[in-house]
């Protein structure tokens, strides 16, 4: 039976835990050639080969997203490796929290310059191969659709306490991918974006309030487990969602069932509608 995504070229951010993870892993076992991103090696090189050793393809590009070079070296890996770009998943990030009158400029402009900063670098370097791409298919008579998945969540539609860059952010990839959405129709392309509310990883874990180093800064991760209860508590489904559930909202819109579907945001969040 064909793959969903057999022989399409996909670009994935933040792939080496997590969400980002689970999404290359998805996207490859239905037949993407992928170029995966991470801020650290070690996890980038253990998806890559966890993609290979199921039988995919994987190019890998380790760096900071927020590189002034990146995007455009990650956009021409997957030209020079492939010959070519169907997929776009900005994907990467992480959050680093405080309540307005304790959040410092560098906090601010850190989160967003990952979280919508990054994407729209990426984009506007990819925004050239798609529409040689796009002119040359339809020279020789073809339609090929292409798919940008952006990542937003709950709190960029609903705001959240001590999350002010954070839901900033998040609400600027809503603003993008409506704005990419109208621009990018005249190329085939549709863009959307998936919204998530609380997704078990790393940056969630109870199992020690720990700290992730991230561009260079040691920041702290995992959520206080009686603020978590209380959390899941407020989601109809009764709990977070995995990794794999939150890649599969991605995957649905990268699949050709969703080829007429654009400009939107797809909440993936358990049922949870409001913070």
């Amino acid at each position: 039976m064909t793959r969903k995504l057999e022989n399409k070229i996909a670009l994935v951010t933040g792939a080496g835990r997590g969400i980002g993870r689970a999404i290359a892993l998805k996207l490859a076992s239905e037949g993407a050639r992928l170029v995966i991103n991470d801020l650290d090696e070690e996890p980038l090189a253990q998806t890559a080969q966890a993609i290979r050793d199921a039988g995919g393809q994987a190019l890998t590009c380790a760096a900071s997203v927020t590189a002034p070079d990146f995007a455009e070296r990650f956009v021409q890996a997957a030209v020079d490796e492939y010959q070519g770009l169907d997929i776009i998943v900005n994907n990467a990030g992480y959050t680093w929290d405080n309540v307005i009158q304790k959040m410092t400029d560098e906090q601010w402009q850190a989160i967003i310059d990952c979280h919508l900063g990054a994407p729209f670098r990426i984009l506007r370097a990819a925004q050239p191969v798609i529409r040689a791409l796009s002119k040359a298919e339809a020279e020789n008579g073809q339609r090929r659709v292409r798919k940008v998945v952006n990542t937003s969540s709950v709190a960029g539609l609903f705001g959240n306490a001590g999350q002010a860059n954070y839901a900033a952010a998040k609400a600027g990839v809503i603003g993008l991918t409506q704005t990419l959405a109208k621009e990018w129709g005249r190329m085939n392309v549709t863009v959307n974006c998936v919204a998530y509310g609380l997704i078990q990883t790393r940056l969630t874990s109870v199992a020690g309030e720990g700290t992730a180093r991230i561009e260079g800064r040691d920041i702290r991760v995992g959520v206080n487990p009686d603020l978590m209860a209380m959390m899941e508590r407020c989601i109809p489904l009764g709990r977070g969602g995995t990794p794999e559930e939150a890649a599969g909202a991605v995957y649905l819109l990268c699949i050709p069932e969703s080829d007429y579907i654009s400009g939107q945001t797809l909440l993936c969040s358990g049922g949870l509608t409001g913070m």
